[in-house]
């Protein structure tokens, strides 16, 4: 192997201290061994000394700088500096010096590179969550943290988004994609987790990506009822048209043939008109149906909610004088940006629905409600304490034509959460803590 210029330098300087040494050594053992010579075996004894004390001192030298070089190393101290003295130290030193120039510059773009990563990570749109192989949360990049509560620091922690969302986050394993539900803002949403693993010299890292799709199920949910909705009506318009007008005709021709002595034509002019009120019916209720076919236009413009409140409760004490509205927003001159008149009609339906579900409570009570969460949204609660929704029914409500009511058309919560899905928002329906029904718009 070919030596290098400063391994060349040291090994010379080396040999000829070396030889110095042994040449003053065995000068001084001669001088010692001839009488009279005094003078000289002081000279040779003082050359001899002389020579080692520069031979430890080469050796010290170097030995001082490459501990120095090691040391850095060691502490990651890559600001070291090394000057050489001559007899070869020069080289070494613009060795060292240039390993360090190396080094500094591989730390500067390793660091680089880090920085770059860990923004890239940390502006990803799809939330990431890291979990470490003792369960603790070692990395929540910006849009987990939008997501998820700032006190989660350990696996178990997640259990505040949802006992099943925990769960599921426990059980994945790489390469595993799994759809889950979890809690935001007290809305379950749906949500796909996709996990990796990172292997690294401390141990592997679970990389958890969590990605709601609550919005694109309601969106394609919503857009299969419009299109079934669409045909239904369309179907139904063609088939009754021509019933309702002749039915209307043949009523106007029966009374005018009726001169009252007829049992007969008595009977059935009373059913064709029966059939002409009935068909006049179905068509006023596919006519109120068309409305569910067609996406609400927003007007969005910021709205003070506690002006809007003190509306709806105006409005709502009016027609239940004896039923308060209770209303509360946090934080006090809250703003948001809405279509006050879509947003106003919702509540409407929502607190009527409210007041009829009190109707037989003794101590009925009917809340308002609304705060501001992270991220920017808002959710706004009605809150009764009446019976309260069967849980069988609570997804069943938001579909069209389901009613509970006697004269229910089925529209008033499908157009409600239409309007909600509008607003990027969603509309859901939980059990009150307290007892009764909690619907919730998350806007």
């Amino acid at each position: 192997m070919k030596s290098s210029p400063l391994g060349t330098r040291f090994e010379v300087g080396l040999t000829l201290r070396i030889a110095v040494l042994l040449g003053a050594g065995a000068a001084l053992a001669w001088a010692i061994n001839q009488p009279g010579l005094y003078a000289t075996t002081l000279l040779a004894a003082i050359v001899t000394g002389a020579a080692l004390a520069e031979l430890w001192l080469f050796v010290r030298r170097t030995n001082f700088a490459v501990a120095r070089f090691v040391e850095a190393l060691a502490h990651d101290d890559f600001t070291q500096g090394f000057v050489g003295a001559g007899g070869g130290f020069g080289a070494l030193a613009d060795s060292l010096n240039g390993a360090i120039g190396r080094l500094r510059a591989e730390r500067a773009a390793i660091q680089d590179d880090n920085r770059y990563l860990a923004a890239l990570v940390d502006d990803v749109p799809s939330p990431l969550v890291s979990i470490d192989g003792d369960d603790r949360v070692v990395l929540v990049n910006k849009a987990a943290r939008r997501l998820l509560s700032p006190t989660v620091a350990r696996l178990d922690d997640l259990a505040i988004h949802g006992a099943d969302f925990q769960a599921d986050m426990a059980a994945m394993r790489p390469g595993e994609r799994r759809a889950t539900r979890l809690l935001i803002g007290g809305a379950p949403t749906a949500a796909l987790l996709s996990m990796a693993e990172v292997r690294q010299a401390r141990g592997s890292i679970r990389v958890v990506a969590i990605q709601p799709i609550q919005a694109e199920l309601d969106r394609a949910e919503l857009a299969a009822q419009t299109d079934l909705v669409r045909v239904l009506t369309h179907e139904i318009m063609n088939s009754m048209t021509p019933v309702t007008s002749l039915s209307a005709t043949a009523a106007q021709l029966i009374a005018a043939a009726d001169k009252g002595d007829d049992p007969a034509i008595a009977d059935a002019r009373a059913a064709i008109e029966t059939v002409a009120r009935r068909s006049e019916g179905v068509m006023h209720f596919v006519r109120t149906y068309r409305q569910l076919t067609r996406p609400p236009e927003l007007h969005r413009r910021p709205v003070d909610v506690s002006a809007m409140f003190a509306e709806l409760k105006r409005l709502f004490e009016s027609d239940w004088p004896n039923l308060p509205l209770a209303v509360a927003v946090a934080p006090p001159g809250l703003r948001i940006d809405i279509d006050p008149d879509l947003v106003a009609q919702l509540l409407i339906n929502l607190l009527r629905n409210a007041a009829a579900a009190v109707a037989d409570v003794a101590a009925p009570a009917v809340r308002l409600e609304a705060r501001a969460l992270k991220g920017g949204r808002t959710a706004i609660d009605v809150i009764d304490n009446g019976t309260g929704v069967p849980e069988a029914l609570r997804q069943d409500i938001f579909l069209p034509f389901f009613t509970t009511k006697a004269d229910g058309t089925g529209v008033g919560l499908s157009l409600a959460r239409q309007i909600a899905l509008a607003h990027g928002g969603a509309l859901t329906c939980e059990p009150a803590p307290a007892g009764g029904t909690q619907f919730r718009l998350l806007v």
